[in-house]
C-alpha cells in the first residue's frame, strides 16, 4: 500500500521551500542559486518564527513573514563575548577583525565566533550569531511536501540525495 503524501506542512513532514531572507532591506540569503531548502518540520531545523508561520501551509502557498529576534537568532547578548590571548589562537587563524572561527569549550562543545577587536596581546571574540538582534524578513513559497523516512525521523533532519549516514 502506497504511503499517503502529506497535504500540509506539519510535524514529521519534509518541507521544500524557495525563500529569500532580507535583513534591514538587504538580501542576506536566498535559495535562488542552490535550489529549494528541504527541512524536517517540527525539529527546530529552521528558525522558530518561520517554522511556526509555515505550519498548515500547502504546496504553492506563498507568504511573507517578519520574524522578531526572539523567534529568530535571539537578541544580541553583550555578555557573549570573551577576550582571549592572541597566543591561544591556532597558528593558521589570522588575528584580524571579521575572521570567523570555531572554538571548543571546556565541555567539548564547538562554538562559532568572530574576531571583533584585535589588540597587541589579545583579541575579542563575539559568540553571537551574526543575525542576532535583527528582524528576519522572509519571502517564502512552499514547493514540496513528503513524508519523512524513519531514518530522517531518527536523525531529526531531512536527508538529501547522496546523504551519508550520520
Amino acid at each position: 500500500m502506497a504511503e499517503k503524501k502529506p497535504g500540509v506542512v506539519a510535524r514529521n513532514v519534509v518541507v521544500k521551500i524557495e525563500y529569500t531572507l532580507t535583513v534591514d532591506g538587504e538580501v542576506v540569503d536566498t535559495s535562488e542559486e542552490e535550489g529549494p531548502l528541504e527541512y524536517l518540520h517540527g525539529y527546530g531545523n529552521i528558525v522558530d518564527g518561520l517554522e511556526n508561520a509555515l505550519e498548515g501551509k500547502k504546496i504553492g502557498d506563498r507568504l511573507q513573514v517578519s520574524v522578531p529576534p526572539a523567534e529568530g537568532y535571539g537578541e544580541y547578548d553583550d555578555e557573549a563575548q570573551a577576550h582571549v590571548p592572541r597566543l591561544e589562537l591556532p597558528a593558521d587563524i589570522p588575528a584580524e577583525e571579521g575572521t570567523e572561527l570555531v572554538i571548543e569549550d571546556e565541555d567539548g562543545d564547538f562554538l562559532q565566533a568572530v574576531i571583533t577587536w584585535v589588540g597587541a596581546d589579545e583579541v575579542r571574540l563575539d559568540f553571537n550569531h551574526p543575525l542576532a538582534g535583527y528582524a528576519l524578513d522572509f519571502d517564502v513559497e512552499v514547493v514540496g511536501l513528503r513524508a519523512a523516512t524513519s531514518e530522517e525521523l531518527d536523525h531529526g533532519h531531512a536527508h538529501m540525495e547522496g546523504h551519508e549516514h550520520d
